[in-house]
């Protein structure tokens, strides 16, 4: 065995001179074979020095056997083990031999943690959490964005709608009548229909268990408050949700498409003033109208199940009056002025968040259907405990 010199240089003597802590030592050997001796700590600095003079000692000698010797090797880290698997990868482009001798357990088992197998694997399970993660994260921000989108705009509404019982000569208001045309009367008919097909279902179901206790002419009871003070402006929201809502955003967010609005802000008028204020109040004043018709129908179709149950008109009658009061039926109109606000607010919202392209219309209006039932449901939630603590 001799010693390897480069240039007349020793490199068992550069290496000990350039780094400070581990060495290596070649050693040469008849057929095509080399045996590098590592000694003493290799840590990323002294791994860092040494790699280049390893690497040119490879390139010129391109042994067909390489041995590592790390018998004498006391530490070992993250560096020195990529420098061996760095070795490995060079030994097998060429086709060649590779073996490592007296390497101490606790640094083998960091060089199976650093195989690129198992690397691949921790970085495909790191990379499903981070997706995970990163999901939730952007549902969140999202999430809050909107929520601070919605905060804003109701602050907007607000100051618009004050202005207008301020000075109502600031409002549009043949624009204001068209749409209350649109999102009331129009839907007056399938109101109508809900609010009557509702009541007729939710008395025969109600009549199945009051049978059993002999006490059917409670379904008039049932019926009537669960319409009055729930149902009644829940249903008529919901329809109005999936009608006029999505219509506010379908049509604000194809003239924001059109880049209608943008030339509206051209000619400093305020879109929000403009066309999102007489929406909103035409929603606030058309919602409750239609819910007092989803009541009437309602108790309608009630009365029709009562008559067939053996009950006449006018027993129905009385038990409605003598079960609901003056507070269920202010009460239910109270909610459902919240919920026009609610319906045209966010249908308005979601036209003037409008993206580029056709696609982004139709996106609109699903994204204020959702929303606005969402925020529905939400609401007659906080009413339900608001009016349980004041006893209405």
């Amino acid at each position: 065995m001799t010693s390897v010199h480069r240039n007349g240089v020793d490199l068992v003597s550069a290496a000990k001179k350039d780094c400070e802590g581990g060495r290596v030592r070649p050693e040469t050997e008849g057929g095509g074979k080399l045996r590098l001796i590592f000694e003493g700590r290799f840590d990323s600095q002294s791994t860092g020095r040494l790699w280049p003079e390893v690497a040119q000692l490879l390139s010129q000698s391109k042994p067909k056997h390489l041995t590592v010797d790390a018998k004498r090797v006391d530490y070992c880290d993250g560096a020195a083990i990529a420098l061996l698997l760095w070795l490995r990868r060079q030994q097998e482009k060429n086709k060649g031999e590779f073996a490592i001798e007296g390497l101490r357990e606790e640094f083998v088992r960091l060089m199976e943690m650093l195989e690129p197998q198992a690397v691949e694997h921790a970085r495909k399970k790191l990379g499903f959490v981070r997706g995970i993660v990163e999901g939730l994260g952007g549902v969140a921000v999202n999430l809050c964005r909107d929520l601070y989108a919605q905060i804003t705009f109701t602050g907007e509404i607000t100051a618009a709608l004050c202005r207008v019982m301020i000075r109502p000569r600031t409002m549009r208001w043949k624009d204001a009548f068209i749409v209350a045309e649109s999102a009331g009367a129009n839907a007056f008919g399938i109101v109508s229909l809900i609010g009557f097909l509702f009541g007729l279902i939710l008395a025969f179901q109600a009549a199945i268990p009051m049978r059993e206790f002999g006490a059917e002419i409670f379904v008039a009871d049932l019926v009537s408050l669960s319409l009055f003070r729930v149902m009644g402006p829940l249903l008529t929201a919901i329809i109005l949700a999936a009608r006029s809502g999505s219509a506010f955003a379908a049509e604000l967010g194809t003239m924001k498409v059109n880049e209608e609005i943008d030339a509206l802000t051209t000619m400093g008028l305020n879109p929000v003033r403009f066309l999102a204020v007489t929406r909103v109040t035409a929603a606030m004043v058309v919602t409750p109208l239609l819910a007092v018709f989803a009541n009437l129908f309602g108790l309608l179709g009630a009365g029709g199940v009562m008559v067939s149950l053996g009950f006449a008109p006018v027993t129905y009658f009385n038990q409605v009056v003598a079960a609901v009061d003056v507070g269920d039926f202010f009460g239910g109109l109270v909610k459902a002025v919240v919920f026009g606000l609610l319906v045209g607010s966010i249908g308005c919202l979601r036209g003037l968040q409008t993206g580029a392209g056709s696609r982004a219309v139709g996106t609109s209006a699903t994204r204020a259907v959702v929303s606005g039932i969402v925020l529905i449901v939400i609401a007659e939630g906080v009413f339900a405990v608001l009016f349980y603590f004041l006893g209405i």
